[in-house]
């Protein structure tokens, strides 16, 4: 194989992975910092913190490798992925097979450093990562799924720092279902139509011509939620602030989503990774602003 050969095979491998597209490894990645902070009291083991920034970005790539290989058969007749590398064949099967695996034993081989319980929810994981392409199918709502599986790290990171899932996990994990139907909806609107024709189920089919609504009331209920986690951890106003302008990015994605069009949607989709950011932030102030008081 000659150079020229050689790169664009490893660009088709990047686009396989999604490499090119950084917004989904940012929206596994912050529920699970968020979850980090939290169990860590502030103040995560950062080997631990790398060992998760790098499994997210490893597990994360080997979702799309098994969800370009699941929906390989629908996705040349779709506009937005018809380009994809196994939809074009420049990647075969056999390759994205070998490729997901080698990133799934490698993940493993990092959640390995950590404990027992920690290593026993990963393969949960990845079950529930493999899967979630074959429910669009047959679930009505499969992003319900999808915040499943995307907020996974979640009782893993509860699980690597106490060893336990306490109750305030669930709360983070009900948070982040209600966040991933919201911004996947966002995302499934621009493929209804495309959807429908192939047979494929979504939210936003789903929901019809109440999607725009459905979308805000998921937010609503995620902010919720993430607000009565935060008075059960005696969280102080720099978390809420954090809330509050995640609540304001989600009033914006209203006046993008509203109108229905495909760029704007998709505008909205890409805007998610400043919600999770700010409940991040939020999170990162209010346990700084602790550590100051207590110096």
């Amino acid at each position: 194989m000659n150079t020229q050969k050689l790169i664009h095979k490893l660009n088709a491998y990047e686009r396989l992975m999604r490499l090119d597209k950084p917004i989904g490894i940012l929206l596994l990645l912050w529920p699970t910092l968020w979850a980090l902070l939290i169990a860590g009291q502030g103040k995560p083991d950062w080997i631990v913190v790398l060992i998760f920034v790098t499994g997210t970005v490893l597990m994360r790539s080997a979702g799309c490798v098994l969800n370009d290989i699941a929906d390989s058969r629908f996705d040349r007749f779709v506009a937005r992925t018809q380009d994809r590398p196994l939809a074009t064949q420049e990647v075969s099967k056999k390759e994205a097979y070998l490729l997901a695996g080698v990133l799934a034993v490698t993940a493993f081989a990092l959640v390995c450093m950590l404990n027992t319980f920690t290593i026993q929810l990963s393969v949960l994981a990845l079950l529930l990562a493999a899967s979630y392409p074959y429910t669009k199918r047959f679930l009505a709502v499969p992003q319900a799924y999808l915040g499943i599986a995307f907020g996974f790290g979640i009782p893993m990171a509860f699980a690597a720092l106490m060893n336990y899932l306490p109750p305030i996990c669930w709360v983070l994990l009900a948070a982040n279902i209600f966040w991933a139907i919201a911004y996947d909806t966002e995302y499934a609107m621009i493929d209804r139509d495309d959807d429908v024709k192939l047979g494929l189920r979504s939210s936003a089919i789903t929901f019809g011509r109440f999607d725009v609504l459905a979308v805000m009331l998921c937010y609503g209920l995620a902010l919720l939620l993430l607000a009565i986690g935060g008075k059960w951890l005696l969280m102080g106003g720099a978390y809420f602030i954090g809330l509050a302008i995640a609540a304001c990015t989600a009033i914006y994605h209203y006046s993008l989503i509203r109108s229905r069009q495909k760029t704007k949607c998709f505008q909205a989709f890409l805007g998610n990774n400043w919600f999770g950011f700010a409940i991040f932030a939020g999170l990162s102030a209010e346990y700084a602003l602790r550590y100051f008081k207590m110096a």
